[in-house]
Protein backbone atom coordinates (compact mmCIF):
# COMPACT_ATOMS: atom_id res chain seq x y z
CA UNK A 1 0.00 0.00 0.00
CA UNK A 2 0.70 3.28 -0.22
CA UNK A 3 -0.63 7.02 -0.24
CA UNK A 4 -2.64 8.74 -2.95
CA UNK A 5 -1.52 12.39 -1.92
CA UNK A 6 0.62 13.03 1.45
CA UNK A 7 -0.53 16.00 3.59
CA UNK A 8 1.85 18.53 5.79
CA UNK A 9 1.21 18.03 9.44
CA UNK A 10 2.27 20.04 12.57
CA UNK A 11 1.10 18.42 16.50
CA UNK A 12 2.52 22.15 18.04
CA UNK A 13 1.31 23.44 21.89
CA UNK A 14 2.82 23.30 25.17
CA UNK A 15 0.65 20.44 26.54
CA UNK A 16 1.43 16.74 26.62
CA UNK A 17 1.09 14.47 23.69
CA UNK A 18 2.63 15.63 20.56
CA UNK A 19 5.28 12.55 20.34
CA UNK A 20 2.29 10.45 21.55
CA UNK A 21 -0.10 11.46 18.54
CA UNK A 22 2.97 11.53 16.07
CA UNK A 23 3.41 7.42 17.21
CA UNK A 24 0.10 6.75 17.06
CA UNK A 25 -0.56 7.75 13.96
CA UNK A 26 3.01 5.28 13.42
CA UNK A 27 1.15 2.36 14.91
CA UNK A 28 -1.67 2.69 12.61
CA UNK A 29 0.40 3.83 9.37
CA UNK A 30 2.39 0.03 9.83
CA UNK A 31 -0.97 -1.32 10.62
CA UNK A 32 -2.15 -0.16 7.22
CA UNK A 33 1.05 -2.10 5.50
CA UNK A 34 3.10 1.79 5.02
CA UNK A 35 6.47 2.62 6.10
CA UNK A 36 7.47 5.25 8.44
CA UNK A 37 10.60 7.12 9.18
CA UNK A 38 11.00 8.95 12.34
CA UNK A 39 13.49 11.69 12.89
CA UNK A 40 14.18 12.59 16.38
CA UNK A 41 16.11 16.10 16.49
CA UNK A 42 17.44 16.99 20.54
CA UNK A 43 16.87 13.52 21.70
CA UNK A 44 19.41 10.82 22.04
CA UNK A 45 18.20 8.50 24.86
CA UNK A 46 16.93 4.96 24.68
CA UNK A 47 13.45 5.63 25.67
CA UNK A 48 10.00 3.19 25.79
CA UNK A 49 8.82 3.72 22.50
CA UNK A 50 11.81 4.06 20.62
CA UNK A 51 12.76 0.18 22.47
CA UNK A 52 9.18 -0.71 21.34
CA UNK A 53 9.69 0.20 17.63
CA UNK A 54 12.95 -1.24 16.82
CA UNK A 55 11.67 -4.52 18.66
CA UNK A 56 7.79 -4.76 17.33
CA UNK A 57 7.72 -2.95 13.68
CA UNK A 58 10.38 -3.16 11.15
CA UNK A 59 8.71 -0.80 8.81
CA UNK A 60 9.58 1.94 10.84
CA UNK A 61 13.17 3.51 11.06
CA UNK A 62 13.80 5.71 13.74
CA UNK A 63 17.09 7.95 13.85
CA UNK A 64 17.97 10.33 16.86
CA UNK A 65 19.77 13.54 15.89
CA UNK A 66 20.89 14.64 19.31
CA UNK A 67 24.37 14.42 21.43
CA UNK A 68 25.90 12.36 23.82
CA UNK A 69 25.41 15.79 26.18
CA UNK A 70 21.70 15.15 26.32
CA UNK A 71 18.46 17.59 25.52
CA UNK A 72 19.14 21.05 25.57
CA UNK A 73 16.08 22.63 26.46
CA UNK A 74 17.16 23.95 29.82
CA UNK A 75 20.60 25.56 28.58
CA UNK A 76 22.12 27.29 24.99
CA UNK A 77 22.87 24.70 22.36
CA UNK A 78 26.47 23.41 21.84
CA UNK A 79 28.50 23.57 19.16
CA UNK A 80 27.73 19.61 19.27
CA UNK A 81 24.29 20.27 19.42
CA UNK A 82 24.46 22.29 16.32
CA UNK A 83 26.55 19.63 14.46
CA UNK A 84 24.58 17.25 15.60
CA UNK A 85 20.87 18.62 14.69
CA UNK A 86 22.63 19.67 10.81
CA UNK A 87 23.44 16.08 10.07
CA UNK A 88 20.09 15.26 10.90
CA UNK A 89 18.78 17.51 9.05
CA UNK A 90 20.44 16.03 5.96
CA UNK A 91 19.76 12.74 7.52
CA UNK A 92 15.77 13.46 7.60
CA UNK A 93 15.91 15.45 4.13
CA UNK A 94 17.71 12.44 2.30
CA UNK A 95 14.70 9.99 4.06
CA UNK A 96 11.96 12.24 2.74
CA UNK A 97 13.07 12.09 -0.75
CA UNK A 98 14.43 8.54 -0.30
CA UNK A 99 11.24 7.29 -2.13
CA UNK A 100 11.23 4.15 0.81
CA UNK A 101 8.95 6.15 3.25
CA UNK A 102 5.50 6.77 2.99
CA UNK A 103 5.39 9.38 6.14
CA UNK A 104 8.40 10.91 7.67
CA UNK A 105 7.99 12.07 10.96
CA UNK A 106 10.77 14.79 12.79
CA UNK A 107 9.85 14.96 16.19
CA UNK A 108 10.79 18.05 17.78
CA UNK A 109 12.24 19.82 14.78
CA UNK A 110 9.92 22.84 15.94
CA UNK A 111 11.98 22.91 19.30
CA UNK A 112 15.39 22.18 16.73
CA UNK A 113 13.92 25.65 15.13
CA UNK A 114 13.15 27.47 17.82
CA UNK A 115 16.60 27.13 19.41
CA UNK A 116 18.09 28.12 15.78
CA UNK A 117 19.92 24.66 15.03
CA UNK A 118 18.06 24.58 12.23
CA UNK A 119 17.14 27.08 10.24
CA UNK A 120 13.54 28.28 8.99
CA UNK A 121 14.34 28.35 5.74
CA UNK A 122 16.11 24.89 6.00
CA UNK A 123 12.12 23.56 7.42
CA UNK A 124 10.52 25.55 4.77
CA UNK A 125 12.66 23.29 1.85
CA UNK A 126 11.35 20.25 3.85
CA UNK A 127 8.12 21.65 3.29
CA UNK A 128 8.48 22.78 0.27
CA UNK A 129 9.85 20.01 -1.64
CA UNK A 130 8.06 16.84 0.29
CA UNK A 131 7.11 14.13 -2.48
CA UNK A 132 3.34 14.13 -3.36
CA UNK A 133 2.85 10.61 -1.96
CA UNK A 134 4.52 11.37 1.24
CA UNK A 135 2.83 12.29 4.81
CA UNK A 136 5.45 14.84 6.67
CA UNK A 137 4.77 15.39 10.43
CA UNK A 138 6.82 18.05 12.57
CA UNK A 139 6.20 18.25 16.39
CA UNK A 140 7.58 19.99 19.02
CA UNK A 141 6.59 23.34 20.86
CA UNK A 142 6.94 26.79 19.12
CA UNK A 143 6.35 26.03 15.65
CA UNK A 144 6.77 29.26 13.88
CA UNK A 145 3.87 30.91 12.39
CA UNK A 146 5.12 30.42 8.69
CA UNK A 147 4.84 26.54 9.04
CA UNK A 148 1.11 26.77 10.50
CA UNK A 149 0.50 28.68 7.33
CA UNK A 150 1.96 26.54 5.34
CA UNK A 151 0.37 23.21 6.88
CA UNK A 152 -2.24 21.02 5.60
CA UNK A 153 -3.50 20.11 9.13
CA UNK A 154 -2.24 21.61 12.97
CA UNK A 155 -3.29 20.54 16.62
CA UNK A 156 -2.42 22.70 19.11
CA UNK A 157 -1.93 20.85 22.33
CA UNK A 158 -2.48 22.51 25.33
CA UNK A 159 -1.60 22.27 28.43
CA UNK A 160 -4.56 22.51 30.89
CA UNK A 161 -3.23 20.49 34.47
CA UNK A 162 -0.04 18.43 34.44
CA UNK A 163 1.39 16.57 37.50
CA UNK A 164 5.15 17.62 36.63
CA UNK A 165 3.69 20.69 38.64
CA UNK A 166 3.52 18.52 41.43
CA UNK A 167 6.65 17.10 41.12
CA UNK A 168 6.16 14.00 39.39
CA UNK A 169 9.25 13.13 36.85
CA UNK A 170 9.01 11.70 33.71
CA UNK A 171 7.90 8.24 34.32
CA UNK A 172 9.09 5.24 31.84
CA UNK A 173 5.93 3.83 29.88
CA UNK A 174 4.37 6.87 30.65
CA UNK A 175 6.76 9.96 29.26
CA UNK A 176 9.62 8.36 28.20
Amino acid sequence: MSIEKGYFQIYTGNGKGKTTAALGLTVRAVGAGLKVYIGQFIKNMECSEITSLHMRFPEVTVEQYGTKSGCFINRQPSKEDIEAAQQGYKKADAALHSGKYDIVILDEINIALFFKTISLEQAMKLANTRPEKVELIFTGRYAPKELIEKADLVTEMKEVKHYFEAGVTARDGIER
